[in-house]
């Protein structure tokens, strides 16, 4: 019995161990997603920048129509250079994802396993219970008792 206890005992540390995990796999789950949802949104503007400077007209010369189109190729090329990087944001946040699914299937496998030692430690805990005799010649036996 003192065996089954340790093991429950160890069960539930490891088990607190896992859920730190899990809220660590969390953590680094919810800045990926920030880290990309920032990254996303700095391409979109770097983009609509762009479009909004490649869109105007009224250029005095052609110094200015020339430093505007330099101005709107180097937006275009930070626009281009952001979206790989949100690109990259993407696939590792998909993988902290995936990180964060499997510490909680690891946390809730040892959460059942823990809850399964408490159950059979609280079974083997039990007095079993104890049955009535059948009092002798009550007439459903043999003839012999």
């Amino acid at each position: 019995m003192n065996a089954e206890r340790k093991r429950l005992i160890r069960l539930r540390r490891l088990e607190k161990i896992r859920a730190i995990a899990k809220q660590t796999a969390a953590l680094e789950a919810a800045q990926a997603e920030s880290t990309l949802t920032q990254l996303k949104s700095l391409s979109e503007r770097t983009r609509a920048l762009a479009a909004d400077y490649a869109r105007r007209r009224e250029m005095a010369d052609g110094a200015a129509l020339y430093q505007v189109g330099r101005f709107v190729s180097g937006l275009q090329a930070i626009s281009q250079t952001t979206e790989g990087d949100a690109q990259r944001a993407q696939s590792i946040a998909d993988a902290k994802q995936l990180q964060l699914a499997a510490a909680e299937r690891r946390r809730a496998a040892i959460e059942e396993r823990a809850a399964l030692q408490e159950r059979m430690i609280a079974k083997a805990g039990e007095t079993p219970a104890l049955t009535a005799r059948r009092p002798a010649g009550s007439g459903s036996g043999t003839g012999l008792e």
